[in-house]
């Protein structure tokens, strides 16, 4: 049987991913590939965040193949310059790599079929890698490429089967090809990221998955949104590099209890903005709804949200959460985001921006779209709704543990003042004055 070649690209693990199942059984020698294009390097050159996780799993990756006989093959340059010169050189009769929606990974497979289809060399795509789901199955009865809604798009999506998970390969035969040493960061991004970020793969994202199945998702539905306790699980990083599988996850998970069931839905949120972004590429940088919207220039504005300055306790600590961590919950996105975009009346784009120059999970899909819906330019049903920081604080941070947390400058406040500083008379030195105002103030 002839050489095969896994092209890693968002499927940085072992367990549950097609792309490996298919090449070890089709192929007596596989080589794991993981190309750091320079394309994607460029573009994230200040996202340290992403970076350093991409090299944490990368280094884990390669210690899970060395456990089973293998190694991975790292090579620097244009993905498919790489992967040419490497097929060219083991005489790989096949290139295996996961399906995905982003503009620049569907260009990628195109570039791999047009180069590699002289060789005799076939490229094989495999879907339901990234997703739990395949995006193309996932077509409403009106005819329409996507759903452009989220309840119904759920019901057919927890009705949908999904293909077990598949074992990790036990051992590997590796061609005797030579890798690039897994960089340093600071050989491909020099910005500074975030001090509290936590980083890790495969074997990291495992233990925390086992963890959370066996603790916090019972009371994750009532839970998710308290901003004051660890309520979420903290998997999308692993979720988002591929380090952890999405079928996987889902079939771990209890749907019968009510937190299982909350839990799941949240996989089938990123399933929905996946299959959203297949169908309609260009909302990753245009409005899905083609509304007339005035955005404003508020240089000010948009610089005391980035900093965690704007006035308002449970803004400023999620977007210095953002900064310290690389990570917020789900809530305090929400928060931040209508703050910027549905308040300040800022454009959504800078605000996405923004996290993906923090967010060590941010992809196009989620990122992208959760801001468009967000602003009301993209899948929300109720495109006017403004989050009231002030109900939002009184809300899911109702004893501001999650403001002490972050803001230490309040934290010796009472509970009736901590979420309105104004009302205790605080120093602009201490904190800032609001920069707008709400009801409730």
């Amino acid at each position: 049987m002839p050489t095969a070649i896994a092209l890693f690209t968002r499927d940085l693990r072992l367990r549950d991913n097609p792309v490996l199942t298919a090449a070890t059984r089709e192929s007596t020698e596989v080589l794991p590939l993981f190309v750091l294009d320079d394309d994607i390097v460029h573009k994230t050159r200040h996202a340290p965040n992403r970076l350093r996780f991409l090299l944490a799993a990368l280094t884990e990756l390669d210690a899970e193949l060395r456990a089973r006989g293998g190694w991975l093959v790292l090579r620097r340059g244009k993905t498919v310059d790489v992967v040419e010169r490497l097929a060219a050189e083991v005489g790989a009769s096949a290139v295996h790599v996961a399906e995905d929606v982003s503009s620049f990974s569907r260009a990628r497979e195109t570039a791999l079929w047009e180069r590699l289809s002289d060789s005799g060399c076939h490229v094989r795509t495999h879907p339901a890698t990234i997703t739990a789901v395949d995006p193309a199955e996932m077509k409403p009865d009106t005819g329409r490429g996507h759903y452009a809604v989220f309840t119904p798009y759920f019901r057919r999506w927890i009705e949908t089967p999904m293909r077990k998970p598949l074992p990790a390969p036990a051992k590997f035969t590796v061609p005797a090809v030579l890798s690039d040493p897994i960089p340093e960061l600071d050989e491909l991004c020099k910005a500074p990221g975030s001090p509290g970020l936590r980083v890790g793969g495969e074997t990291t994202g495992r233990k925390l998955l086992s963890r959370w199945l066996s603790g916090g998702v019972a009371a994750y539905d009532e839970q998710k949104d308290q901003l004051g306790v660890e309520g979420t699980s903290g998997l999308s990083p692993y979720l988002h590099f591929g380090c952890l599988s999405p079928v996987e996850i889902v079939h771990r998970t209890d749907t019968g209890t009510s937190g299982g069931y909350a839990f799941a839905r949240q996989v089938a949120w990123r399933d929905f903005h996946h299959q959203v972004l297949a169908d309609r590429p260009e909302v990753a940088v245009r409005d899905y709804r083609s509304e007339s919207r005035s955005w404003r220039l508020e240089p000010d504005g948009l610089a005391a949200w980035e900093a965690g300055r704007t006035g308002y306790p449970i803004v400023d600590a999620g977007m210095r959460q953002l900064l310290e961590e690389g990570w917020m919950p789900g809530r305090a996105r929400l928060i931040a985001a209508s703050f910027l975009a549905k308040s300040l009346k800022v454009d959504w784009r800078l605000g996405a921006a923004h996290f993906e120059r923090w967010l060590v999970d941010a992809d196009i899909a989620n990122n992208r779209l959760n801001w468009q819906w967000v602003a009301g330019t993209g899948t929300d049903t109720r495109s006017s709704r403004v989050l009231n920081p002030l109900r939002q604080s009184d809300r899911y941070d109702s004893d501001g543990a999650y403001v002490r947390r972050w803001l230490p400058e309040l934290a010796e406040l009472p509970d009736e003042t901590i979420h309105r500083p104004w009302r205790a008379g605080l120093l602009a030195s201490t904190y800032p004055a609001p920069i707008i105002e709400f009801n409730g103030m």
